[in-house]
């Protein structure tokens, strides 16, 4: 009698059944970190318009309001044009402080982010869709 070289089917079907679990939970982590990733494009704008609000409340003694989304807005030198998810914010004032929005499309869609800020350096973010 010889012995034959290779695999049986019980083995291919271990195998199978093994990759096929690895890969249901795998699937969703790996979703989970690209929508991260691509919040982190929006962290990014929210920081720019962050920066930008803090110099021209220095400069004018009050915030910049942005009625309407916007993709970029001269006074603040705030671009976002370039970007790939987030390519709109709007920024609106009350008193001595600013709320700055983004919500993401395409891939990033359902995704909102926001900021917080005051006169006197306090900021708060919130996250959704993440």
């Amino acid at each position: 009698m010889r012995k034959t070289k290779g695999f049986t089917l019980v083995e291919l079907v271990i195998v199978i059944v093994i990759v096929g679990i690895l890969s249901i939970v795998a699937v969703p982590i790996y979703r989970g970190y690209t929508r991260k990733a691509m919040a982190s494009e929006g962290k990014s704008l929210l920081g720019s318009i962050q920066t930008s609000e803090k110099i021209y409340f220095a400069e004018y003694g009050g915030f910049r309001a942005i009625s309407g989304a916007t993709a970029y807005d001269p006074t603040l030198d705030v671009d976002a044009r370039a970007n790939k998810y987030f390519s709109t914010y709007t920024v609106a004032t009350s008193g001595a402080g600013y709320t700055a929005a983004t919500t993401g499309f395409g891939g990033a869609s359902g995704i909102a982010l926001g900021l917080t800020g005051s006169s006197v350096g306090q900021t708060t973010t919130s996250e959704s869709g993440i």
